[in-house]
């Protein structure tokens, strides 16, 4: 289901202003890699999505948005139902705006009050254009201050340390060590502990544990799973182990998660 909301009647998304579309979107489904003219304001009002790029994989949930500038190949994948409410933004508009030095690249955003009502204003129907048009510059100087990383995936170039990001991406819970992931991409443990942190600015152990972690937003999505279960299938050594790594990715614990179903509320 699509429900474009366009600015004014004679707005495209090859054209120049501010345009919103509400998507809904069920869990599994994807959008393969594509690209648009525009930038994008990609904000799931509720549910859990995870976003891919060349540089990374960017795992979007509650409270969080990704912004997107215009013509970056990404692809969109939907790991819960989700509520989806993008908004387009055009590069002659996108210009004129303080802020556009500081959004030529992606990163995701905590979804504060403000901003979250800022976004969600812009799809009230019957809105005048004038007003869409304020509500989404505000929304860019509340973007350039709520930058969180924490929950992006960082893959590295180099192609043997991609390979080991690959292996442990396809097995999050793996018990492999780290020496047996060199030895299979052609690399020393040495080699793969130099080139983590160099090419995505995390030790390989932070990188692992992130990648559990990103792992785990699935698997408890909508009550699944037991956070006793989940924590025990990711490999932690106790559930206080699992909750603790949960809130200083997430800033919120697993139970809290669960409660809300993925919501974003």
């Amino acid at each position: 289901m699509q429900t474009p909301i366009l600015t004014n009647a004679g707005f495209s998304l090859a054209g120049q202003g501010v345009a919103a579309l509400a998507r809904s979107a069920q869990r599994g489904a994807q959008f393969g890699l594509h690209a648009h003219a525009e930038a994008q304001l990609l904000f799931a009002s509720s549910g859990v999505m995870q976003v891919t790029t060349p540089n990374g994989r960017w795992l979007v949930p509650p409270r969080r948005a990704v912004w997107l500038p215009p013509r970056l190949e990404h692809g969109v994948d939907m790991l819960t139902d989700l509520e989806m409410r993008s908004v387009y933004i055009s590069p002659v508009w996108l210009a004129s705006h303080p802020e556009q030095p500081r959004l030529d690249r992606t990163f995701v955003v905590v979804v504060g009050t403000l901003l979250r009502e800022l976004i969600l204003a812009m799809f009230a129907g019957g809105v005048d254009p004038r007003r869409t048009d304020l509500l989404a510059r505000l929304a860019l100087f509340e973007l350039a201050e709520a930058e969180d990383p924490a929950t992006f995936m960082p893959m590295p170039a180099d192609p043997r340390a991609r390979r080991v990001a690959e292996m442990v991406l396809a097995e999050p819970a793996g018990v492999r060590e780290l020496d047996d992931l060199a030895r299979a991409a052609g690399a020393s443990q040495r080699t793969i502990t130099r080139l983590f942190p160099l090419e995505t600015d995390l030790t390989f152990k932070e990188w692992r544990q992130r990648a559990r972690i990103l792992a785990s937003v699935e698997m408890l999505d909508g009550g699944r799973a037991s956070i006793t279960s989940v924590s025990a299938r990711l490999g932690f050594a106790s559930v206080a182990s699992f909750g603790h790594a949960f809130r200083q990715v997430l800033g919120i614990a697993p139970g809290e998660f669960v409660s809300r179903g993925a919501g974003g509320g």
